[in-house]
């Protein structure tokens, strides 16, 4: 088969798409015969050897990648025969190996994909869609709030933006550049905002008038943060998963205790074991954001790249030049 392989850490061109054996499932495992792996920020830094709070060292050579849907081939011993021929979507954990034109996983971690779902939506679910939710599960939105969103027209940003107007909310989305901007306001958002516009702040300040926002969800950090909590009102909760502008390993606080006093606003981190510490842990987040996309209550946005592109991808990831989930196909 065809894989990408990391043999040094560094940049995006380290990515090799090259010929290995054939991987072989073992006992209570499957192969999948990849038609869509996923592409995570996460396998950018561990490409660069900087691994992060809930991922293991990486060891070289590696096939990155946690993250694939594509149709069971073959079943290791004791596994269930019925998986065979099935099309199933996984978060490999820890093991990495998605990108690849097949790949090994446990059979307990697989999710049959629903009928009317392709690979590549499946993919964007099974990972950034239970982020998604995770995140979520620590508001209770409704007509009474307004959100703003940071990077709305990433992964977790488009589905939060569609969840939160599902609830009844009012939806402002930041993003960089008119195009992202056009696809927030296509996505249903009540304004968006190019943040790279030095007046920004004056536009999403006409927009609210009087009001004031009550939920900031943050995956941006630095400045835009900063900026962006302002518009908070007293009792607002700034949601924090995650710190781009930051940098990778970069996740310093945006305030410090003193200032949400005095701002009267909270600022909460919900990654890692806050999220994972919910009812029912990330299988049921899984298999939720799977029926939401299947209903089509929720609608992941995908960026494709072939695989042998690998590189271009992460290049693409790393300078924002990507709409949604990045997804390399076979």
């Amino acid at each position: 088969m065809h894989a990408v392989r990391l043999h040094a850490f560094g940049p995006a061109e380290n990515l090799t798409h090259e010929s290995v054996a054939d991987p072989v499932p073992g006992p209570g495992q499957v192969r999948i015969a990849v038609a869509a792996a996923g592409v995570h920020l996460l396998d950018a830094a561990l490409r660069q050897g900087m691994p992060g709070p809930y991922t293991a060292p990486v060891e070289l050579p590696t096939v990155p990648g946690r993250e694939v849907a594509g149709t069971v081939d073959r079943i290791g011993e004791g596994t269930d025969a019925t998986w065979l021929g099935k099309r199933v979507v996984a978060h490999l954990g820890m093991n990495p190996g998605g990108y690849a034109e097949l790949a090994v996983t446990d059979a307990d971690r697989l999710h049959a994909i629903p009928d009317d779902l392709g690979e590549p939506e499946a993919v964007a679910m099974i990972g950034t869609g239970r982020t998604a939710l995770g995140i979520l599960q620590f508001t209770d939105l409704g007509p009474h709030d307004t959100v703003i969103v940071p990077a709305a027209a990433g992964g977790i940003g488009t589905l939060i933006v569609q969840y939160a107007k599902n609830a009844g909310a009012a939806v402002i989305g930041l993003a960089g550049g008119p195009d992202k901007t056009a696809r927030v306001l296509a996505n249903g958002a009540d304004l968006a905002v190019d943040y790279l516009r030095t007046d920004w702040p004056e536009t999403v300040r006409a927009h609210l008038g009087d009001a004031r926002a009550t939920v900031l969800y943050d995956s941006v950090g630095g400045d835009t943060a900063r900026t962006a909590a302002a518009f908070l009102g007293k009792g607002g909760r700034h949601i924090v998963f995650g710190w781009s502008s930051q940098g990778l390993g970069d996740a310093t606080p945006v305030f410090t205790d003193d200032e949400l006093t005095a701002r009267g606003i909270t600022s909460e981190s919900v990654l890692g074991p806050a999220m994972l510490g919910r009812a029912g842990g990330l299988r049921a987040l899984e298999t939720r954001a799977l029926a939401e996309a299947a209903a089509g209550r929720l609608r992941p946005a995908v960026t494709r790249f072939p695989l042998d592109r690998a590189a271009a991808a992460h290049r693409a990831l790393e300078t924002r030049g990507t709409i949604g989930k990045v997804v390399l196909v076979p």
